[in-house]
């Protein structure tokens, strides 16, 4: 089972300097900076995921600037991110459409023919069809009943597309693998999908729309496709977001899913968001140390304006739990003084109100439990990826992209080896 990452220009500047908080003046992002697999010095992942949505173009708004895009179009998937080392050969570059930055529209903004060229143009390994993601689900529905008529015409039109698609690559002799995109709006839509598409030719089909669903319901999905489909037919789940929850998935014969979830969680998870193995096949989860820029925090700037603090008393304290949780680092400070100072700074950004004031509040009772158990635990010392060894603490400080985004790369570290001790407890079973 192969982990892709769904990359979206995530990448750290490997010159940051944490002390004074800031980049070189002279930095140029993208050319000074550094993918996961440059700063870690090997890829945490099976392969990587392009979105042609996230490269964009005049049609849809994308995250690469323009001349980025260009420059992904002119070089190649493999050269633009900088894979084309060969220690980094062995990896595959996925392509798909981003279906969900055209969700509004009435049909895709691409054509068949037009993403078939620019997967082979840009040296992709493997590319999705053209579809049109359907957010209705009914687990009851049966056959083909049920569904919106958006999300009939959105079957119908992934499934045209996904035909178009496989010719259209067959004409041009492509050098990448078509996989067909499964789109429905219940298991029996969404095995039916499937067994056209096997119809078509297709034997690598991707399924989609998974991003709201839970767990039991994918896996309701994959199993009524793994009904109608070959057993040599291979799946990958475009954006898998239970990702934590991929061994539960083992029986269903998942060749591939792709995600970001180990990343964004650094940042998006409010107490989750690091990660180490766990004692048996699982994963051990930590809550990082909020400790935002004082004159930048919104919700810190908000009370400055209400004249619950003043703006140089938050610096004083942003400052205090900064130089604690390093000083708790060098074994310099005992772990009450540094929770004592976090909690000082944590009161005004969670209860808007001074330490004293709130302390026994709910909010702040669990907060001081989490990170007790972090300072305690002192996780990223338990890591020798070069991110901890080399950000030390900072890595686990919920504080600006250069941090958060590190965070998440050591997870991608994590969880890359968290699904090969997986795919080693099945080898053994």
């Amino acid at each position: 089972m192969k982990f892709i990452f769904a990359d979206s220009l995530d990448y750290v500047d490997p010159a940051f300097d944490f002390i004074a908080d800031r980049s070189l003046a002279e930095r140029q992002p993208y050319w000074d900076d550094a993918y996961p697999h440059e700063i870690l010095g090997y890829a945490p992942y099976d392969g990587v995921l392009v979105s042609k949505g996230i490269v964009g173009d005049h049609r849809v708004k994308g995250k690469y600037t323009a001349s980025q895009a260009r420059r992904f179009e002119l070089v190649g998937a493999r050269k633009f991110l900088r894979l084309d080392k060969p220690e980094f050969a062995h990896l595959d570059i996925f392509g798909d459409c981003g279906a969900f930055t055209y969700v509004n529209e009435e049909r895709p903004p691409y054509s068949p023919a037009e993403i078939a060229e620019f997967y082979d143009d840009c040296g992709f390994t493997h590319g999705c069809s053209v579809d049109h993601i359907i957010f209705d689900f009914d687990v009851a529905a049966k056959g083909l009943d049920g569904g919106s008529n958006d999300a009939k015409d959105r079957f119908e039109i992934t499934l045209e597309n996904a035909d178009a698609f496989r010719r259209e690559a067959n004409a041009i002799d492509a050098l990448f693998k078509p996989l067909g995109v499964v789109q429905g709006w219940s298991p029996d839509s969404m095995a039916e999908a499937a067994r056209r598409l096997v119809a078509m030719g297709y034997d690598y089909l991707a399924l989609g729309g998974m991003v709201p669903l839970k767990s039991p319901e994918i896996k309701q999905c994959l199993a009524a496709i793994r009904e109608v489909v070959p057993p040599a037919t291979r799946l990958h789940i475009l954006g898998f977001a239970k990702a934590d929850d991929i061994d539960s998935f083992h029986s269903y014969d998942i060749a591939s899913f792709d995600t970001t979830s180990p990343l964004i969680r650094a940042f998006k998870d409010a107490k989750q968001n690091y990660y180490l193995p766990g004692n048996g096949q699982g994963l051990r989860y930590f809550t990082s140390i909020r400790v935002p820029q004082a004159l930048e925090n919104p919700r810190l700037q908000r009370t400055v304006k209400r004249g619950v603090f003043r703006a140089e008393d938050l610096v004083t304290m942003e400052s205090a739990a900064l130089s604690s949780l390093r000083a708790f680092d060098r074994g310099e400070a005992g772990i009450e003084e540094t929770l004592q100072n976090v909690l000082i700074y944590s009161a005004p950004l969670v209860e808007e109100k001074p330490f004293e004031d709130c302390k026994d509040a709910t909010s702040m009772v669990r907060l001081a439990t989490r990170y007790r158990d972090t300072l305690e635990s002192k996780p990223w010392k338990q890591c020798s990826c070069s991110i901890c060894e080399h950000a030390a603490v900072d890595v686990i400080i919920f504080r600006g992209s250069n941090r958060n985004k590190r965070r998440g790369i050591h997870n991608l570290a994590v969880y890359k080896d968290h699904i090969e001790r997986l795919d080693l407890k099945r080898a053994l079973t």
